[in-house]
């Protein structure tokens, strides 16, 4: 009994704190603690940035899992952001999060953990994009043999542009558009990217020429150096390009994703020129070698046409000899037109006299009696059937009249209106005694539940008596010492606090303080 009392009176005398207060003293001495640390693991949970901008995910190993955190500002400057399932190195501020009593590590830079890991990344990066068809060889466009305007994206103070230039101006001088971009740096595949997207989006007929031709450049460097152009956005951009794209960055033995995606890859910047325009010499020799080889080919070919003539035209017949035979047809037919001529009007003179005989006006006035007639017979004869038809007609409308009659359908039209009268006082009733009927119901069913509600016992000197967030009482277990209650009775509500059961039942009776909050039972004094 004197320990468990010593106990208690140690207990009673310590500070008390409020659970903010813990949790600050505790957030405290963490990061006085640890500070900045530089954390190694696997990222887990990472599903993309928040809708805030701010990235949330764990880092964890073979035992332990912690809580990160990269803070949108943060985000927007990391070198290489953060994937599911990547080995990195993570440095930042050791913290703790009061609101779910966790401790945290607030990232400010972010790496991969050494090269194996950039290639892993890489190696899964590649995969994905060639699943989604990027690298296909059906996406791929032809280049230009002879470009008019070529854009070069690359660094402007860098030796490769001089290259570039030098090259393109010893082979076949021509319009280059150079878009300055930052090839190397945590920036360097987006601006890449948006110079590419600029170039495709020019006008054809504004103040810049719209290169039918794009060179994206670097010199050669390590897998960090070139890692930039293994960025996403950069690699979508180059695939999506309606402008020819050549790839030229490191040396022959450095690969990137945009390599895959470019529509030609360059072992080196040089060769891209190399690749993007002809030699102008060289097509100024072809050129004039094919002019000498054209003009001696259409002389050959005119000096045998013409030897082709010459030998089809000895085998040809003479004029005379063509219309020798024509001639002589002529000569035999006009011989024989005039006597031909003169039979013809002979035998037509015959004709005609016979048909004016028969063409008499005698003869015409009988054919036109004769027609009269027979129209006359047709008249009478249509008009007799023609009266036929109608008498017949008539006969049978008049025996169908006389069968219909309005005697029946008066007789149903009185019959209805007498059931009708008859039936009419007894729906009246019927609807009389079911209203009265359902009334009845109504009230017998309002006095019951008037009867069967807790207003009804009330009004016998029963009380209601509920916690604080209005739910009724049921046991002395559920109500703890010092809760606020209100009690409901009949002409009102009353306010009360719980006194301690237990104590009460041992000792003394104490008269609890009561608060009264209805104006209703402000005359109606306390329960205890």
């Amino acid at each position: 009994m004197n320990d468990s009392n010593s106990n208690k009176s140690a207990s009673s005398n310590a500070l008390e704190v409020t659970v903010t207060e813990l949790s600050g003293r505790l957030k405290k001495t963490v990061e006085d603690t640890f500070g900045h640390v530089r954390v190694r693991g696997e990222i887990s949970g990472f599903r993309g940035p928040h809708s805030s901008g701010h990235c949330y995910f764990s880092l964890k190993d073979e035992r332990a899992r912690l809580e990160a955190v990269i803070w949108r500002g943060q985000a927007a400057k990391l070198k290489h952001m953060p994937e599911e399932g990547l080995e990195v190195i993570a440095s930042g501020k050791l913290t703790t999060y009061p609101g779910s009593s966790k401790y945290q590590i607030v990232i400010d830079n972010l790496e991969p953990a050494g090269a194996g890991a950039l290639m892993a990344l890489l190696e899964e990066r590649r995969r994905k994009l060639t699943a989604e068809g990027l690298f296909h060889d059906d996406r791929k466009q032809l280049l230009p043999f002879m470009p008019k305007v070529v854009g070069v994206i690359t660094s402007p103070t860098g030796a490769v542009i001089r290259d570039i230039l030098h090259r393109i101006r010893d082979r076949f001088p021509l319009h280059v558009l150079v878009w300055p971009v930052r090839v190397q740096g945590e920036t360097s595949g987006k601006e890449v990217a948006n110079g590419i997207y600029q170039l495709n989006n020019l006008p054809l007929d504004g103040g810049l020429p719209r290169p039918d031709l794009i060179i994206v450049a670097r010199g050669g460097g390590s897998l960090e150096d070139l890692w930039g152009f293994n960025d996403e956005v950069l690699v979508r951009a180059t695939a999506d390009s309606m402008i020819p794209v050549i790839s030229a960055v490191g040396h022959e033995t450095d690969w990137t994703l945009i390599d895959l995606a470019a529509d030609w890859r360059a072992p080196t910047p040089t060769a891209a020129a190399e690749r993007a325009v002809p030699v102008k010499a060289e097509l100024e020799a072809t050129l004039a070698d094919l002019g000498a080889r054209l003009r001696g080919s259409m002389s050959r070919l005119s000096e045998r046409r013409s030897n082709d003539v010459r030998a089809l035209s000895r085998g040809l017949k003479t004029p005379d000899m063509l219309l020798a035979m024509p001639r002589r047809q002529f000569d035999e037919a006009s011989r024989g037109l005039g006597r031909g001529f003169i039979n013809r009007v002979s035998s037509a003179s015959e004709r005609l006299f016979q048909v004016g005989n028969r063409l008499s006006p005698r003869a015409l006035t009988r054919m036109i009696g004769l027609g009269r007639e027979r129209f006359l017979r047709t008249e009478a004869q249509h008009v007799r059937s023609l009266q036929v038809m109608l008498s017949g007609r008539r006969e049978k409308f008049a025996a169908l009249a006389r069968q219909v009659r309005s005697t029946p359908i008066d007789h149903r039209l009185t019959a209805s209106n007498q059931a009708l009268q008859r039936i009419a006082p007894q729906l009246q009733n019927r609807i009389s005694a079911n209203l009265a009927l359902a009334g009845q119901a109504v009230d017998r069913n309002a006095r019951l539940l008037h009867t069967l509600s807790y207003q009804g016992v009330l009004q016998r000197g029963f009380a209601v008596i509920r916690d604080s967030h209005n739910k009724p009482i049921t046991a002395i277990a559920t109500t703890k010492p010092g809760a606020q209650i209100d009690i409901e009775m009949r002409d009102g509500h009353i306010q009360a606090i719980a006194a301690d059961v237990s104590s009460s039942m041992k000792g003394p009776k104490k008269k609890p303080a009561v608060k009264e909050s209805s104006t209703e039972g402000k005359d109606q004094g306390t329960l205890f």
